[in-house]
């Protein structure tokens, strides 16, 4: 295994490590895109992970008129099988690292990484390094160390890359951040934003072992976590690998990459200065529910003050009461944010055009919109050389380090975290340092990353 070093955090002041945040989650200044396209004209595609989320990426862009898809890898091999009658000329593996070594830049030129989160970074990575074009699904890594690492990679090869949160791409997040930036509510002091999703469980893990279905490779499902026995009736796979700590990044980092991306973007966000949780703590193996995390970024020219609180809650906690008085008659949405500025108040729901708050709804209804866009087939576009992709690595690994921040501070409820971008620790309490970066298990190493 390959140990990088990382420097050890110097005696910075508050001031210093606000600039090196700044710094170090600005947005690169290449311009990610691929060389040329594929000879025939077509893109040639493949998937890792073929049900679930995966077959809705590969769906979406294999409708694009220039996209070939060539290849599918999936542990279980129904799922893979299951593709054969809408695709049948395509490749099946189990595999991804076969999937690569037969076919690599030869015969491709994107894949999407469609997996449970602790193999985006693997997966993304070794396709990275046959220098193909990735579209990730957020979270884009399981680990911060990762997050940072893929971005560096996107960086050094000049890669198209694109993070899977669509709803970036959409007509609704696209004009609230117009809005914001606009100064339709003025400067934004704080931000509340929640889920109702529960991707916890309180649960100690069932003391039993059962059989893997058959069509199930166990051991590659793994992959660069330690091995453990196999529990069935949906324990890990298909989809409740989110609630457990190894796998999964609980509901923050699942909805999360979402609902926090239009803050991000339209406060122009960095490295967070500080995070701290007053939520429920996580078990010995699984994600807690309801969790409340308070962050404070650095303020930016759309922001009013040197810094600013931004607020998660999830599971069944939601903003306090004075919060819900200032936005009243309107209600909560199920999930969202509330953006207050020095001018007014503005709602977000998750996938719901801007609400301001005491606005006549005809004069909302008449402000400008954004145009939306296809996310999937932006990439498409971008890996032919046409425009470049709104969530690239550049962008979306900084904004999943931050909110992975939030798992790490879920361990360490009533804490401050103060985060040191730059060197990616927290010198105040040195034992959260440990959830930064993971080791993979023996066989599966990655030059860089685990």
């Amino acid at each position: 295994m390959i140990h990088d070093r990382v420097s050890q955090p110097s005696r910075m002041t508050r001031r210093h490590s606000m600039r090196l945040a700044g710094g170090i989650f600005a947005a690169p200044a290449f311009i990610p895109r691929l060389i040329s396209a594929a000879p025939s004209d077509k893109v040639r595609h493949a998937s890792f992970g073929a049900g679930g989320m995966a077959n809705a990426d590969l769906s979406v862009i294999a409708e694009h008129k220039d996209v070939k898809l060539v290849a599918v890898a999936d542990v279980d091999l129904k799922r893979a099988e299951a593709l054969k009658q809408r695709f049948p000329e395509i490749k099946i593996y189990k595999d991804y690292r076969v999937l690569l070594a037969e076919l690599g830049e030869k015969e491709l030129d994107s894949v999407n990484v469609s997996t449970p989160d602790h193999m985006h970074a693997p997966i993304a990575a070794a396709a990275m390094a046959h220098g193909l074009a990735v579209y990730g699904q957020k979270p884009l890594t399981h680990d911060i160390f990762e997050s940072r690492r893929l971005r560096e990679i996107a960086e050094q090869k000049k890669l198209v890359t694109q993070m899977g949160i669509q709803v970036h791409s959409a007509e609704a997040y696209k004009t609230a951040v117009a809005w914001v930036q606009d100064g339709v509510v003025g400067k934004i002091k704080e931000v509340h934003t929640w889920s109702s999703k529960k991707w916890g469980d309180p649960a100690p893990i069932p003391q039993r072992t059962d059989v893997p279905p058959e069509s199930l490779d166990w051991g590659l499902w793994l992959g660069v976590c330690e091995d453990r026995p196999f529990i069935g009736e949906g324990y890990y796979h298909p989809g409740n690998w989110r609630k457990r700590l190894d796998f999964g990044t609980g509901t923050f980092g699942d909805m999360g990459c979402h609902i926090y991306d239009p803050v991000f973007k339209a406060l122009d966000l960095t490295a967070p200065l500080s995070v701290t949780s007053s939520g429920n703590v996580p078990n010995e193996t699984n994600w807690a529910n309801d969790a409340q995390v308070l962050y404070v970024f650095p303020g930016t020219k759309f922001t009013d003050g040197k810094t600013v609180n931004v607020t998660w809650y999830d599971g069944d906690r939601r903003p306090p009461e004075e919060v819900l008085k200032a936005i009243a008659p309107n209600a909560l949405p199920d999930q969202g944010s509330v953006f207050f500025g020095t001018t007014g108040i503005m709602i977000l729901p998750h996938v719901g055009l801007p609400i301001i708050v005491g606005e006549d709804p005809e004069k909302t209804k008449a402000r400008p919109r954004a145009a939306g866009a296809n996310h999937w087939h932006q990439f498409v576009e971008a890996v032919k050389g046409n425009g470049t992709t709104a969530t690239h690595f550049g962008y979306s690994g900084p904004l999943t380090e931050a909110i992975l921040l939030g798992g790490v501070a879920c361990r360490f409820p009533g804490k401050k975290l103060d985060w040191y971008a730059e060197a990616m620790r927290f010198p105040e309490v040195p034992q959260a340092d440990r959830y930064v970066r993971k080791t993979y298990r023996r066989g599966w190493e990655i030059p860089g990353l685990g």
